[in-house]
């Protein structure tokens, strides 16, 4: 899909907007902050979201959406199995089919090739970085920021949904990836400061102990 010149190019970019070392639920935007919305990790990977990339990157004059693999290891995995860079840079005028056909390549024809079904963590932002999407399969959530306004937000989340705001996830989606259906108080506690409003919603209700 690219060389390793592109690769590195497209490493470098990420790198500028995102702490590569870090993972959720601590902070790993560098300079991007205001509000934040989740989605299912899953969804990052599929076509159908595509144009809400494609909308992120325009509002801030970008003509490519650039998406980077950090999770498996791109010397370890993908170099080493498959000799393809775990990245790509696709055009906004491009279509949710021309993504797919990128993300889903099998890499010698080789299922676990594609990005869609081996990357565990990805990068995802244009060539401005003033926008960014972050994702973590384990567990199992994307977090967006880079909205220019609260309006443009909102009518971004409701064209885009299901999304939700960090209590929204921590009520939603976290607790089905942590044993019990608990989201552990400290983890909850540092993913509301660092993405939402800093306070910890309450745990759901188990209906098992519901009388």
């Amino acid at each position: 899909m690219i060389d390793h010149h592109a690769y590195l190019n497209i490493r470098s970019r990420c790198g500028a907007t995102f702490d590569l070392s870090v993972r959720l639920p601590d902070q790993v935007f560098r300079e991007i902050g205001g509000e934040s919305l989740f989605c299912e990790f899953d969804a990052i990977l599929a076509p159908e979201l595509w144009p809400a990339l494609c909308a992120m990157a325009r509002w801030h004059g970008d003509e490519h959406v650039e998406l980077l693999v950090l999770e498996p290891d791109c010397d370890a995995y993908y170099l080493s199995e498959y000799q393809s860079y775990p990245a790509l840079s696709l055009s906004v005028e491009a279509s949710e089919d021309d993504y797919w056909a990128l993300i889903g390549h099998e890499a010698a024809s080789d299922i676990f090739g594609s990005i869609a079904i081996s990357a565990n963590v990805i990068a995802v932002t244009g060539p401005s970085g003033r926008w960014g999407c972050w994702g973590e399969r384990d567990p199992e959530v994307a977090v967006f920021r880079g909205f220019p306004t609260s309006a443009a937000r909102g009518e971004w989340q409701e064209q885009f949904a299901p999304m939700l705001d960090a209590s929204g996830a921590l009520q939603s989606y976290l607790p089905l990836t942590f044993p019990g259906r608990t989201v552990p108080d400290a983890w909850a506690a540092t993913l509301a400061a660092n993405y939402g409003d800093g306070v910890v919603p309450p745990r759901p209700i188990d209906q098992d102990q519901c009388g």
